[in-house]
């Protein structure tokens, strides 16, 4: 088993407080481990304060930028877990998941919870994704 940590330059830099992306090549698989992410832009840039969907849609835009950096896409995420921080939102959550996932969604979970690291945020993704080694 190999173990990779990664920090892409398509997402903002964590400054060494954890890693963005780990990597485990297990058999003739690859297993993508992402950071959770909220909604900022590369620079780090609070992208849709106060607005739950636009921060979701930043949240997608991420993880397909790290995704796409090792060869994969939404299409192999298997697991997500989505933290928001008012459940009466959770509409605009699916409807985005709807759309990104139509067919083969991933085993998923959606945990409300009272605030996440910045009070800026609204909502948190993390996902796992698996590849076939190439």
């Amino acid at each position: 088993m190999q173990k990779i940590h990664l920090n892409p330059n398509v997402v903002s830099d964590p400054g060494g407080l954890y890693s963005q992306l780990v990597k485990v090549d297990v058999g003739d698989a690859t297993f993508l481990y992402l950071a959770g992410q909220v909604g900022e832009d590369k620079e780090g840039n609070v992208v849709g304060e106060g607005d739950l969907a636009a921060q979701a849609e930043q949240i997608y835009k991420n993880i397909a930028a790290i995704l796409a950096t090792e060869g994969a896409g939404l299409s192999d995420i298997v697991r997500a877990t989505t933290y928001i921080t008012d459940m009466s939102k959770r509409a605009a959550v699916s409807e985005i998941r709807k759309r990104l996932f139509p067919v083969n969604p991933p085993a998923t979970a959606l945990v409300g919870v009272s605030t996440l690291a910045g009070d800026e945020w609204l909502i948190e993704v993390e996902v796992t994704a698996v590849v076939a080694k190439k």
